[in-house]
């Protein structure tokens, strides 16, 4: 049986092909829906565990889950706007290659026994890709605001706490990757 933060991650999951066929029909109407559904996504991944951390709902399931949840959503919005060529692929390829090299490296550390949780950089990586997605889905100006603009800078931002916080990761756990 799903727990209530157990269900946030799973819609956060769902949503991810809904986000894709709404973006493969990129006009005003479908880029807005799949915008706002991004963006409901987005906060599930911050309720999901404040919940379960604070009503003690945290599970094995959860542990697993959310992370990939995660990474489904921002990874397959990305290729979905590097597809339409609303952002460059090349950027593309370092925020997913960092995501995937990181969960791998996370993967060692948790079988060491180390601590995994996230870094005050990882934070701010997330925050800032959801940043840049959500103006970059909605695609199209509103009350005159150039939201491509807006994204873009985001996605500079994404970019370089991407790099960073990957960086920071293979750095401070250098020693558990020794032979």
């Amino acid at each position: 049986m799903l727990s209530h933060p157990n269900s946030l991650t799973l819609f956060r999951i769902l949503a991810v092909p809904v986000i894709v066929i709404l973006l493969l029909f990129p006009n005003r109407v479908c880029t807005f829906i799949a915008a706002i559904i991004f963006s409901a996504a987005a906060i599930t991944d911050y309720l999901d565990g404040y919940l379960a951390r604070r009503r003690g709902l945290v599970t094995d399931l959860g542990k697993v889950m959310d992370p990939v949840a995660d990474k489904l959503l921002v990874s397959c919005s990305f290729i979905m706007l590097a597809s339409l060529h609303w952002i460059p692929a090349w950027m593309v390829c370092i925020i997913i290659g960092r995501e995937l090299a990181v969960t791998g490296l996370r993967n060692i550390i948790a079988e060491k026994g180390e601590d995994i949780s996230a870094s005050w950089l990882g934070k701010y990586k997330t925050g800032f890709q959801i940043a840049a997605i959500i103006p970059l889905i909605f695609h199209y100006p509103y009350f005159g605001i150039n939201l491509n603009a807006i994204g873009y800078v985001f996605l500079i931002g994404a970019l370089i706490f991407t790099v960073w916080s990957g960086v920071d990761y293979f750095v401070r756990f250098r020693k558990l990757l020794e032979l």
